[in-house]
């Protein structure tokens, strides 16, 4: 066991977020903390390495074991190059390799017994150095920093001056080259390009040692995790396995929980007409036995009603009216910042009903993209048409469709001017805003609040194509189950740009990868994305090899990707025919043998007869469907 929670209490004011906690972390375990926004787990980490007292508990370190902790926020502050920061975690490898070079002089110049001793020094030197992977410090850096996303041209940037998501990820660098006995991690994925997630989900699964993080990516902690520690309403509970193994646990618990507290409810309005029934009869004994039950009654250890899973917000999303089949088409877009091209000639199309995710690294010109079809962004070339009754509701991540200076009520009645003052207000409280909160100002809100205002508005809008930047950014997982749940149900168009891949998983039917300047589509969820990347990963490093007048296997030009889809859903449209006439038919052949088994059916030989018939017919169409639908299914 590496560390050792027990009994940790903590409160803030009247707010008790941290209530008798008690739980450990074994060597090599890889641990996850989860709950809802303001829950507490960021305070128990702080709790955890020090940086905030408990107000009682007992945190204990297995002897001679070493953490490493990463915030959320990082004030890193260096005139150091990016590499070079990363490079004074390795300062005792410095060290040593500075004294070997010393000592090799040192040998030029000495003969005798002072040069065996010096060779005897120059040894352990190596020695260390070696155990050390010192001649693989250096490689081990740029491999690291590539990892999170760092290019080779951008390792001589001052640290002073990134961003503050660079500068986490230069954290982040500098903690994964320290090699702590246990990692733990603050959001270690919220300024991650995919790429960088997959790598870092990769590291963490083959580190040598114990990890604790904090994460409302559930696909990172579905990779990772093999512990969930979850806080809710201040009380900490684990469950082993990792975030999906949790969900199913926590609604199993839930139900038993609720189960119980109903049972309770009944036995105590039960006892409670017993003995309102008792003190009716006013007899002395059936008083008495009444006062009886009464103190037994009040001895009850009262059960509390388990919280409603979100059962304060509700998000429904309903489209004014309906658009045509034809919903966007995009032809020869392009659009470049001074001498960056982020994409060329680029064409692709979207239909009534479909929702499409664009992903990419970043940098690569995702959000761009949603910008341009905005028209808040000019191209540099290209056309872009919407289709017959298009209306756009657009959700931006940096929410410049809201008004700073204006409270959340304002923000509301401004933009819908015909809603009454107990609509605007219902309308906020199924976004948790309730009493004065709705007297609050848009630049008060966290990032968080500020996004559930943004998503009220989108809800409001009845649009019938949502164009979505980064729409999960600052939710936390109940709030995204949510929202994944009202895209789900939605009946009009979606475009969205993401990186939470738990969510594309949820709500996308196609994937548009922005890579290489261009748009590779694919027809499936993230998980159907990855099995094909994977598939044609070998054809992409072949297609390195062909000319350059020759056309690449993934350079299929709109025209191309429309055939493709078009035969797509041809065959899901006849799969699907095939499947409700195989079912209608069986449906039939099962009506049929019925009859044939009433008695007055079987004297009737004619009606015999023309069941037998029918039957016949039955079977052979079903055996050709069958052989149809089993064609239908294996054609990829």
């Amino acid at each position: 066991m590496i560390l050792s929670c027990n009994n940790i209490e903590k409160t803030f004011v009247d707010n008790h977020v941290i209530k008798n906690a008690s739980f450990h972390i074994e060597d090599y375990e890889k641990a996850a903390i989860v709950g809802i926004n303001g829950a507490g787990k960021s305070t128990l980490l702080k709790i955890i390495t020090g940086n905030l007292p408990a107000d009682s508990g007992l945190v204990t370190f297995a002897k001679d074991k070493s953490f490493g902790y990463l915030a959320q926020h990082q004030a890193v502050d260096s005139e150091n190059t990016i590499f070079d920061e990363l490079l004074t975690v390795k300062q005792e490898v410095l060290d040593l390799e500075s004294s070997i070079r010393q000592t090799e002089l040192e040998m030029k110049k000495t003969e005798g017994a002072e040069l065996d001793l010096l060779l005897k020094k120059y040894a352990n030197l190596t020695h260390r150095f070696e155990d050390m992977n010192g001649y693989a410090c250096k490689s081990e850096i740029t491999g690291i920093l590539k990892g999170l996303g760092f290019g080779e041209d951008e390792f001589d940037k001052k640290v002073a001056t990134l961003s503050g998501g660079q500068k986490t990820r230069v954290a982040l660098g500098k903690l994964l080259l320290q090699k702590p006995d246990l990692i733990m991690l603050d959001e270690p994925t919220n300024h991650l390009d995919l790429n960088s997630i997959a790598w870092l989900e990769t590291y963490l699964l083959n580190y040598k040692g114990a990890v604790i993080i904090v994460s409302h990516d559930r696909y990172f902690l579905d990779k990772i995790a093999t512990k969930i520690i979850e806080i809710d309403n201040g009380v900490v509970s684990s469950f082993h396995g990792n975030y999906s193994d949790y969900a199913v646990q926590k609604e199993h618990l839930r139900t038993e929980q609720m189960h119980a507290y109903l049972n309770q409810q009944r036995e105590i309005k039960h006892q409670e007409e017993v003995i309102d029934k008792l003190k009716q009869f006013n007899r002395e004994k059936s008083i008495k036995r009444a006062e009886s039950r009464e103190k037994m009654l009040d001895k009850i250890e009262r059960l509390e009603k388990p919280a409603e899973v979100k059962a304060d917000m509700k998000l429904k999303l309903t489209p004014h009216r309906t658009s045509g089949n034809d919903v966007m088409q995009i032809e020869g877009l392009s659009k470049k910042f001074d001498s960056h091209m982020l994409f060329e000639n680029v064409s692709f199309e979207i239909k009534r009903g479909e929702h499409v995710a664009v992903i990419g690294d970043n940098g690569t010109g995702k959000t761009t993209l949603l910008k341009i079809i905005n028209e808040l962004v000019p191209p540099d070339s290209g056309s872009i048409r919407l289709g017959a009754n298009v209306e756009i509701g657009y959700y931006d991540q940096e929410h410049h469709v809201l008004h700073m200076e204006k409270t959340l009520f304002e923000e509301i009645s401004d933009a819908y001017p015909y809603l009454t003052n107990t609509e605007i207000r219902n309308t906020l409280a199924a976004f948790l805003f309730t009493g004065e909160d709705v007297f609050k100002k848009i630049s008060a809100l966290s990032g968080g609040e500020r996004g559930r205002v943004s998503l009220a508005k989108l809800m409001l809008s009845e649009a019938n194509f949502l164009i979505l930047d980064e729409p999960t950014n600052h939710l936390d997982i109940t709030s995204k189950e949510i929202l994944e749940t009202a895209l789900n149900a939605y009946e009009g168009t979606v475009l969205y740009v993401s990186h939470d891949r738990y969510f594309i998983n949820k709500t996308a039917s196609r994937i548009l990868e922005l890579t290489h300047q261009e748009f590779i589509n694919y027809i499936g969820n993230y998980d159907y994305y990855l099995e094909k990347k994977e598939v044609l990963a070998p054809v992409s490093d072949k297609a390195a090899s062909v000319p350059a007048d020759e056309p690449s296997a993934q350079k299929l030009d709109w025209k191309q990707q429309k055939e493709t889809q078009a035969i797509l859903r041809k065959r899901e449209n006849d799969l699907k025919k095939c499947e409700e006439r195989i079912e209608t038919l069986e449906h039939r052949n099962a009506a049929l043998d019925e009859e044939m088994a009433k008695p007055e059916i079987a004297t009737n030989s004619v009606r015999l007869q023309e069941i037998a018939s029918e039957k016949e017919r039955i079977e052979t169409e079903l055996e050709e469907l069958y052989t149809k639908w089993e064609t239908l299914s294996e054609t990829e």
